[in-house]
């Protein structure tokens, strides 16, 4: 199996050009085991995202929220390194976090990936890569502040709605009623709107919409899924629902 595994199916397409392309370009046409590295016919505007394609952002936008604080430690190394391993496979955070060291070590030009995720990767799918950025950074426990930021431009620059980030991120930084922010809503909504706000939402997050990423990122995403449910019930346990 080569460098990019099973995590990485589906070939490279869109990251092996532009900034992303020049941060990876130790991997173009070798892999650390001497198999040639496969890439994938790309054709810009395509609807969905490959899973080698998300793999790879995913990667670089880590690096830039680990290295928001203007510095690398190894604990924060050992805490992403745990995050991949329940996410994807020992086998997988393996070899992901090889290639992740080596693109600590670059300057990375944030805002130019992020264009280039938005004009080529679906809209879900930057959901999903946002979902997974708070993830990662609250792995050690807490969201710095300097983390916090860096995931707020990166949110803006993908194209991500102000509604939508907000919602994600009192999925890990409640904020008051973070229930309704969740939905998207304000506390003095209706029942009828509360309704069809959480039936967008639980739309809108369902595991199927990112389903073509693979199985791994698929259950990943029944969190987001799972969030909106349960701030839908709370709010109807407020409310007096039915």
């Amino acid at each position: 199996m080569g460098i990019f595994g099973k995590w990485l199916g589906g070939g490279l397409g869109f990251v092996m050009g532009g900034p992303i392309g020049g941060l990876l370009g130790f991997l173009v046409g070798s892999m650390i085991d001497g198999t040639t590295v496969h890439t994938s016919a790309y054709i810009p505007g395509t609807a969905r995202t490959s899973q080698g394609d998300f793999g790879m952002s995913l990667l670089v936008l880590v690096a830039a929220v680990m290295k928001a604080d203007g510095k690398v430690v190894r604990s924060e190394l050992d805490y992403v390194k745990q995050f991949f391993i329940r996410q994807f496979g020992t086998e997988a955070a393996k070899h992901a976090l090889l290639t992740l060291k080596d693109i600590l070590k670059q300057e990375i030009p944030v805002k130019d990936v992020c264009l280039q995720i938005k004009v080529n990767m679906d809209y879900s799918s930057r959901l999903q890569l946002l979902h997974l950025l708070f993830n990662v950074s609250l792995a050690d426990g807490v969201i710095d502040p300097s983390e916090l930021l860096i995931i707020e431009k990166i949110s803006s620059y993908l194209g991500v709605a102000t509604g939508d980030f907000l919602s994600i991120k009192n999925m890990f930084i409640p904020e008051t009623d973070s229930s309704y922010k969740i939905l998207e809503l304000e506390p003095s909504s209706s029942n009828e709107e509360v309704k069809k706000a959480y039936r967008k939402m639980a739309m809108k997050y369902h595991p199927d919409k990112v389903s073509h990423l693979g199985d791994d990122i698929r259950k990943s995403a029944n969190e987001k899924f799972t969030m909106v449910n349960e701030a839908y019930e709370k709010i109807k346990r407020e409310r007096n629902m039915n």
